[in-house]
């Protein structure tokens, strides 16, 4: 079975169709996932979801993106909910370069202050790293991140990215990206990850993958990154789907 580790299912694009897409997504052998609340509007739908789905789960954050307009005590409400049995991790969190919405001074502060939060609630991080490689993994290093440590989502740094977040205790998470031609250095990085250590997510409805690349993602295709993955390391797709569903468990402290 199936653990897509990221997702977000209470997205807009999903609001025509959403159970027929749950379902689909069980129909493909997905037994578990867990949905990103990144901010104030998706966080309760996020909550929402966990408590209505007993195969769904929830992490909470604040996305970089947003960090201009994370005020203090959307740090109290956010731990607000990290007492609840559905939610495994705080995120997602991180850096993003990409998108220029919030100053560097504001997601790095934003950043470190979850990071903190993590580490006095004792829970993993799930982090986003977009076009930021080196400040990300100097301030997980400077915030002691290794404490609690947490998912590389989506990874597309290098190997020797990947190594440093490795030696901090990180798993590393590939999703649709592995699924395309020209996608050389993820390619080459899942190569070399420590089978305990990796995981695979759709982050849908983003980053679709091969053949649908274009077209909204969902859960139900991170079957065909789970093959992609197996054929990368040799597997058959049912070794890569239990090792990376024992993993996921493991990481989020599901039973």
């Amino acid at each position: 079975m199936l653990f897509d580790t990221h997702t977000h299912l209470d997205a807009p694009q999903f609001d025509e169709d959403r159970e027929d897409m749950i379902e689909r997504a069980l129909q493909s052998g997905v037994s578990r996932m867990v949905n990103i609340g990144f901010n104030r509007e998706t966080i309760p739908s996020t909550m929402k979801l966990a408590e209505t789905y007993d195969f769904i789960y929830a992490a909470v954050g604040w996305h970089p993106v947003d960090a201009i307009s994370m005020e203090e005590q959307d740090i109290d409400w956010i731990a607000s909910f990290c007492a609840h049995e559905k939610v495994v991790a705080i995120g997602e969190i991180g850096l993003d370069y990409h998108w220029d919405t919030s100053p560097k001074d504001v997601q790095h502060q934003v950043f470190r202050r979850q990071i903190g939060l993590a580490r006095e609630l004792n829970m993993p991080i799930v982090i986003h790293n977009r076009d930021a490689h080196e400040d990300t993994v100097r301030i997980l290093r400077e915030e002691h991140a290794s404490e609690v440590g947490g998912i590389m989502h989506s990874f597309s740094g290098s190997w020797e990215t990947a190594k440093m977040c490795l030696d901090m205790g990180f798993h590393i998470s590939f999703g649709g990206p592995i699924t395309f031609k020209n996608a050389k250095q993820p390619k080459e990085v899942l190569a070399q990850v420590p089978l305990d250590r990796l995981l695979i997510e759709t982050d849908a409805p983003y980053l679709t993958p091969h053949p649908y690349r274009g077209k909204r993602n969902e859960t139900a295709y991170v079957r065909m990154v789970a093959e992609a993955a197996a054929e990368i390391r040799g597997l058959s797709l049912e070794e890569l789907a239990q090792i990376t569903t024992k993993n996921a468990l493991e990481r989020f402290g599901i039973s």
